[in-house]
């Protein structure tokens, strides 16, 4: 039955000690003590905060890492600079990454508010902007599409989470390689500065659209950006060497710095994610980081790998962008279905259904992620047998997404469900997927796609898989974690007001567009009064639509960043376990001190033991003895 007034655990505004019972030492522990090995340090498992313990919101004070040795870096006296530009403190370098990619996705979002607006009225002075000319258009969309991928849902996702998370879910006070994780930031923002550089040369951004497909991408004569294309893709480059720097620390540190006891099956599923999701990204980014070197020397140097008039092929890049841009989604994919698992779980009461089929099924799905890459090929020339594969493979990918989807309704099913923020934007994300899920069969069949490619209907399938990823999974986590980063409660009116603001207008964007695809409306079109069959009036109106609902959904964004900075500024302080979770980052104050631990802990079980049958509390924390 659903609870939407569950009310979180809080501490006590004066004395900041963590509030509720789950500090409290657990009731029906047997005398006998834990049965595994006890050669390492007893779990922090106490009744309140210890005097000795760093304070929740000052920095330890010890010369490493709480208390178990560290980097040796001395944190008690530095400087703003070097604190929170040059650390090595893996929960900064995650606040950087995500307040990054928070400034990239209000500059995306900016993108996509003018070349609506020029859509839905054309010609016209669009407010904040201008006038948008056809290559301004073109610039827009490019750099939108491109934004939002790369530069807000894999450092969001991947990079903030991924740091912030794994070493506190996995009981270790750091990544493994802190100075590495520390140049990824660094080379990540360099590639921010550069794309946002690349709108102020001489021709403007690159217009090419993200997917860079040569010769339009190659030549300047048909770009019209010489300077623009190339800074576009040194900056994508960059953003991959940033991200393969990142991903060796997050499969290192999940696979060697666990704390004693915790198997395999005892990780939580959203640092499996990571992990798979790092794994993919990094067995696919090479062949499309060796064609951007080509790429760049097409552009400059005057070479033709992909010049057919020089005896290159364009078709090439498409492979080599797809080979790597197809396991791309499920990277950034896999980190949202994680989250969705982790919050899912927490406000159901329930076990995770499945775990191991769960595990297996990532694996699966990673393995045929590099198999289902030529579906985006149908219509560029392609013998025609391959195409026949490549729908096979597309079809069977889909099972193992649908089979996770399904396992969490599973999940769900008999719990006792509280509808807190967290948990709203989870459940959307299981829906809104779904309908990009089931689109996808549409293009996924050769058939089909001749006749959808490029259309209108794409890009809402697209929305309707990149949004839950890159925006509703964003606010899963940014909500269900908020407490423990700043150790503050957001506020859950305005929680529940931002959400049903953004999910209702969003489904009024891109519906509309499903049934402007179907009706042959191509997309990356400037004016569609050069087009009258596709200039009715009554696609217009869809247009206007559309673009309504979205100014609706950017303005409800505004409740998200005034409640965010409300929240960190006077939010209710939070305790050390505010949903009552039993995963390893809800045993450390809020916000956790640097080296995290007091202690090193010990795990007893795995992160999804709910209502537990016996037990006087419904959740036992991985680190209570047994």
């Amino acid at each position: 039955m659903a609870d939407s007034s569950f009310k979180p655990d809080r501490a006590s505004e004066d004395e900041g000690t963590a509030g509720g019972a789950e500090t409290e030492p657990v009731a029906d522990v047997p005398e006998s003590g834990p049965t595994k090995s006890q050669a390492e340090p007893a779990p922090a498992h106490e009744p309140e905060e210890s005097p000795h313990e760093p304070d929740a919101h000052e920095p330890d004070e010890h010369g490493g890492h709480g208390g178990h040795g560290g980097h040796g870096e001395h944190h008690g006296s530095e400087s703003f600079f070097m604190k929170y530009l040059w650390s090595t403190d893996h929960k900064i370098i995650a606040m950087q990454y995500l307040f990054t990619g928070m400034g990239m996705a209000l500059i995306g979002a900016f993108m996509v508010y003018v070349f609506r607006m020029q859509l839905a009225f054309p010609g016209m002075s669009v407010p904040g902007f201008g006038h948008v000319s056809p290559a301004e258009y073109n610039a827009l969309v490019t750099n939108h599409g491109a934004i939002m991928i790369f530069w807000v849902a894999m450092p969001v996702l991947i990079a903030a989470f991924g740091n912030y998370l794994i070493p506190l879910m996995c009981g270790c006070d750091d990544m493994v390689f802190p100075r590495i994780n520390r140049l990824s930031y660094q080379i990540f923002l360099l590639s921010s500065i550069v794309l946002i550089a690349s709108f102020f040369v001489e021709g403007g951004g690159f217009g090419g659209a993200w997917t860079a497909y040569p010769p339009l991408s190659a030549k300047e004569q048909y770009s019209l950006t010489p300077l623009g294309a190339t800074l576009w893709v040194i900056a994508v480059a960059l953003e991959f060497v940033a991200f393969l720097l990142g991903g060796i620390n997050f499969i290192t540190t999940a696979m060697n710095s666990r704390a004693p006891g915790m198997k395999m099956y005892d990780i939580p599923i959203v640092v499996w994610m990571i992990v798979v999701a790092s794994i993919l990204f990094m067995a696919s980014v090479g062949p499309l980081v060796a064609g951007a070197v080509m790429l760049v020397f097409d552009q400059t140097i005057g070479t033709g790998f992909f010049d057919p008039d020089r005896g290159g092929d364009p078709i090439l890049w498409q492979h080599l962008f797809w080979f790597f841009g197809h396991p791309e989604v499920y990277v950034v994919l896999l980190p949202a279905v994680g989250i969705t698992g982790e919050i899912m779980t927490v406000f159901a009461r329930k076990k995770l259904f499945a775990y191991p089929v769960v595990l297996y099924t990532v694996f699966a799905t990673g393995i045929l992620s590099f198999f289902v890459w030529a579906h985006h090929q149908f219509i560029a020339g392609i013998d025609p047998r391959m195409a026949n594969i490549f729908t096979v493979t597309t079809v069977l990918i889909s099972v193992p997404i649908a089979e996770m989807m399904f396992v969490y309704i599973a999940t769900l099913w008999g719990g006792s469900i509280r509808l807190t923020t967290p948990m709203l934007w989870a459940l959307s994300f299981v829906g809104e997927f779904l309908i990009g899920g089931v689109t996808g069969i549409f293009l996924g069949a050769s058939g089909t796609d001749i006749y959808f490619h490029d259309t209108y209907f794409v890009l809402a399938h697209f929305h309707y898989t990149f949004v839950p990823i890159a925006i509703i999974g964003t606010f899963a986590a940014v909500t269900y974690w908020f407490p423990k980063m700043f150790g503050r409660m957001m506020d859950e009116r305005l929680g529940k007001i931002h959400f049903w603001g953004t999910i209702i207008p969003f489904n009024m964007i891109f519906i509309p567009l499903f049934v402007l695809g179907a009706a042959g409306d191509h997309r990356r079109i400037w004016s569609y009064e050069n087009f009258p069959e596709l200039a009715r009036p009554e696609y217009q109106d869809l247009r206007v639509l559309a673009t309504v609902s979205m100014l609706v959904m950017l303005g409800f964004q505004l409740v998200f960043f005034y409640n965010f900075i409300k929240s960190l500024a006077s939010g209710p302080k939070a305790g050390r376990n505010p949903w009552q979770a039993n995963t390893l980052e809800w045993t450390v104050p809020s916000p956790p001190p640097h080296g995290n631990f007091a202690t090193l802990p010990t795990v007893y079980r795995g992160p999804y033991e709910y209502s537990v049958p016996g037990r006087d509390k419904d959740y036992w924390p991985q680190d209570a003895p047994s």
